[in-house]
């Protein structure tokens, strides 16, 4: 490694948000996100629910009582929060903050009330990212070829879809997940960019302070 290259190693991480409505092909964008990038992981959140079968415990939540979810919440240890009919979920903020100072990026899978909670918290660590469909058509047979979904649910979810997309301006980019493919290199694309944003190159301001002084 060269001593530049060494250098770059002080790097901050980004927080990518990654919200849609259900359908979009947000899970699969996020899937091929993680695998190309070594130095990225998935936001772990806490949860009041109990635990359904093959979850783990700090891998797909952190599950909590609601005691002591209201205890953290007191002690202001949530980036951000918010109660799901009798359910509260929660992203701690202890994770977070250690994966950005080792120049981890982390990706939040929340809807746009929860990116709002972060942006009011940590906007100079924020990439909010919108994933939208071609079209309602696609969007609806999309969540009837999971065949994870009765027609009511479904019903339900094209109906809240409205809702979530109407908040697409709040976002700093917005994909038009068309083709996988294509919807994955502009997300890498994305997180590239944001990546050389000068606020999270901690190495620059030594770097130009000695090339100035002939180093």
């Amino acid at each position: 490694m060269s001593a530049l290259e060494a250098l770059k190693q002080d790097t901050r991480g980004l927080m990518v948000v990654l919200s849609s409505p259900s359908g979009a092909g947000k899970t699969t964008l996020t899937r091929r996100l993680l695998a190309d990038n070594p130095n990225m992981e998935m936001s772990v959140s806490a949860t009041t629910r109990t635990p359904r079968p093959g979850e783990k415990e700090g891998v797909d939540y952190f599950f909590v009582t609601k005691g002591k979810f209201a205890e953290w919440e007191e002690q202001g240890e949530f980036l951000e929060n918010a109660r799901v009919f009798d359910n509260y979920y929660g992203t701690p903020r202890g994770p977070v903050e250690k994966a950005l100072t080792r120049g981890h990026d982390v990706i939040f899978d929340i809807d746009w009330q929860g990116a709002q909670q972060l942006n009011q918290v940590a906007a100079n660590d924020l990439v909010k990212i919108f994933i939208l469909p071609p079209n309602m058509r696609e969007l609806e047979q999309r969540l009837k070829t999971r065949a994870q979904d009765s027609p009511e649910v479904i019903a339900k979810r094209m109906s809240k879809s409205e809702n979530e997309i109407s908040h697409w301006p709040e976002y700093d980019y917005v994909i038009v997940n068309e083709n996988i493919d294509t919807a994955s290199r502009e997300l890498q694309t994305i997180v590239d960019a944001e990546r050389l944003r000068r606020r999270r190159q901690m190495w620059l301001g030594g770097f130009v302070k000695s090339l100035v002084n002939g180093g």
